[in-house]
């Protein structure tokens, strides 16, 4: 087989946007985030350190953790970019 493009990845245009493995990874894993969020719903405490107890919905706090979890990835992303 040749290739067609100088890429290594196999990506595809698809409406002007190219698609490849890793964005629909992304895509298939923000999903199922967002449907475990929304599966729970049930109020929940939370310790935070010892210091206090706070009472809210499951769904805050693990929309919470995702927003953290996406920017600390993208925070390492960009050290590991200016790293090269």
């Amino acid at each position: 087989m040749a290739k067609t493009s100088g890429s290594t990845t196999a990506e595809r245009k698809i409406a002007g946007v190219t698609v490849n493995a890793r964005s629909v990874i992304s895509a298939v894993l923000a999903i199922l985030a967002v449907w475990f969020i929304l599966m729970n719903t049930a109020s929940a405490k939370i310790h935070l350190w010892g210091l206090s107890t706070v009472t809210m919905p499951m769904w805050v706090m693990l929309a919470v953790m995702l927003l953290v979890g996406i920017v600390l990835g993208w925070f390492g992303k960009r050290y590991r970019d200016n790293r090269k």
